[in-house]
């Protein structure tokens, strides 16, 4: 999960927060009491962001092992939580038994991988098969002697759009079509323009300049701030400027809304139409847009092909802590909720793309049809996003450089504050001093 996929601070911060997280460890949601259920019961805590979608599976899970109880703490956005995860791990206690990990934030993890579990010595490698090499290897550290997690989803990338909005601006509302319209980045801009130009929405083309930087980076280059060696590349690596510099031309034309990502300003642009098209990995569908946008929006939108052909954003982990009283609990759930089963049931309820092979291969990924995005086939349509992706390189620090330094500069650049030129310098000479 994503999200792409979408996302915060790494495990490099978290020598700087023992400090803190000793003296603020009462705050956990777990505590050392809580470690057993009643009967003599094992008694589990789960910690997500976002919606992993696991409702089901957990219940499916505790039928199965009527020994084992699990609490599943829903932790909020990905940067509400990991500042806390890193406290947690620091100071020994708090964590939940699984916790999820992000992609932008794994390899933080995998190069401080003594705070984890290895889950090698559990029994999962019998389970590697069942992933793409890639998926499977992004959780290994580099000498394959240590697995810190298992792969959730991943992010296949589609475009959103509200198809009555379309309507309204005279555009054509067929899937099939508005996937050729807009196969192309330019002919979406493109048609990005003759949408406004219609004179007949209120509503803006697209949620934010800061949307792009994900899909467009991850389909046109193999890393993104950060070379294979983890040396910072952001300041020199072509794709990003050229996607910095697309977004804010669209909103200099007046194509975005110029809306926060991931805040209530976010929120209520979905409720109120604000905008007519977003770039959706598969975790952002059910699981993100048709929570905000809410059920007076079912049916308005529906999902053509992402321009560009293809691609990734976001995907998660399962890890468990070293801390666990319960490592091989722990491990059967994290390793049900990564099975086949496991993964089918967070895509049905909350989108979440299968990284499991046979999930992928299954017909109730494959055929499977979403009612609140206008019947769009879901299954397909992300199914042919990763056919041919190549993976990207994330470095360590790259969600702490997106989130807190050059997507908020991005977005202070969009609206106005600042000239994009001097917002890009800043973004990368403060980038710079964080990846050193």
């Amino acid at each position: 999960m994503s999200v792409i996929g979408r996302r915060f601070r790494t495990v490099a911060v978290a020598a700087l927060a023992v400090g803190v997280a000793l003296g603020s460890t009462a705050c956990s949601k777990k505590n050392d009491d809580e470690a057993s259920g009643e009967g003599g019961q094992v008694k589990l805590v789960l910690q997500t962001f976002q919606n992993f979608g696991y409702d089901q599976a957990i219940k499916d899970f505790e039928a199965a092992n009527p020994n084992i109880k699990v609490e599943h703490q829903k932790m909020g956005e990905l940067r509400d939580f990991q500042p806390k995860l890193v406290q947690w791990l620091a100071a020994g206690s708090g964590a939940g038994d699984v916790v999820g990990l992000e992609e932008g934030v794994l390899l933080g993890y995998v190069q401080n991988h003594d705070k984890f579990t290895n889950l090698l010595d559990l029994g999962a490698g019998e389970l590697k098969a069942n992933f793409p090499e890639w998926k499977w290897n992004n959780a290994l550290t580099p000498d394959g002697k240590k697995l810190i997690g298992l792969g959730t989803d991943v992010g296949g990338l589609a475009m959103c759009y509200r198809k009555d909005l379309f309507q309204q601006a005279g555009l054509p509302t067929d899937r099939e079509q508005v996937s050729q319209r807009m196969s192309t980045w330019q002919d979406y801009i493109a048609l990005g323009k003759e949408f406004k130009a219609s004179g007949k929405v209120k509503a803006a083309w697209l949620d934010s300049a800061t949307s792009l930087m994900q899909p467009h980076v991850m389909q046109n280059s193999e890393t993104f701030f950060f070379d294979k060696d983890n040396k910072f590349i952001g300041d020199t690596n072509p794709v990003v400027k050229q996607t910095w510099d697309m977004g804010l031309q669209m909103a200099a034309d007046g194509l975005t809304a110029k809306a926060q990502r991931w805040s209530a300003d976010w929120d209520a642009a979905f409720k109120n139409s604000a905008f007519a098209t977003l770039p959706c990995p598969a975790w952002m569908t059910e699981g993100v847009i048709a929570q905000r946008s809410g059920p007076a929006n079912a049916g308005k939108w529906d999902i053509a092909r992402i321009p560009g052909g293809g691609g990734n954003w976001g995907g998660s982990y399962l890890a468990v802590p070293a801390q666990t009283k319960h490592p091989k609990e722990a491990y059967l759930l994290a390793k049900y909720l990564t099975s086949k089963e496991g993964h089918l049931a967070a895509f049905k309820e909350a989108g979440a793309m299968p990284s499991d092979i046979a999930g992928l291969e299954d017909p109730a990924f494959k055929d499977k049809t979403s009612e609140y995005f206008s019947g769009a086939p879901t299954g397909k349509i992300f199914g042919e996003s990763v056919k041919n992706m190549k993976p990207v390189f994330l470095g360590a620090k790259h969600q702490q450089i997106w989130e807190t330094i050059v997507e908020p500069q991005m977005q202070a650049a969009e609206r106005g504050r600042v000239s994009s030129d001097a917002a890009w310098k800043k973004a990368m000479d403060e980038a710079k001093k964080a990846a050193s």
